[in-house]
């Protein structure tokens, strides 16, 4: 069975590339005034924030690099597989995500624990 390519104008492909650019140096904008603003005000949790900043966006970035990826692809089944690679990628990050971010805020826990006994 053959399947049906995707007919979009390139001009449509144009703006789309152009619109995920401009929303990527916007979070970009506040990913960086987020930092600044984390490490003005240092706090117990700070690292953990920071951390979770720092994974939040790498997601942003491979989020945009999917947007991308799709606004080329040619057909569905070229979509389909774009869009289950996406999938499969960031479930692996998410597990891995919550496994350092539990693991220090365990080891932040016992620091914490530690001077109090």
């Amino acid at each position: 069975m053959i399947e049906p390519k995707l007919e979009v104008p390139a001009e449509l492909r144009d703006l789309a590339e152009k619109t995920i650019d401009q929303a990527e140096k916007a979070f970009g904008m506040f990913f960086d005034a987020a930092a600044k603003s984390m490490a003005t005000v240092p706090s117990p949790g700070t690292e953990i924030s920071k951390q979770a900043l720092a994974f939040t966006e790498q997601n942003m970035k491979a989020a945009f690099e999917h947007a991308r990826k799709l606004v080329q692809a040619t057909d569905l089944q070229e979509a389909m597989r774009i869009q289950s690679e996406f999938l499969r990628s960031q479930f692996t990050n998410a597990g891995e995500h919550m496994r350092t971010i539990t693991g220090n805020a365990m080891s932040a826990a016992k620091d914490a624990s530690k001077g109090k006994f």
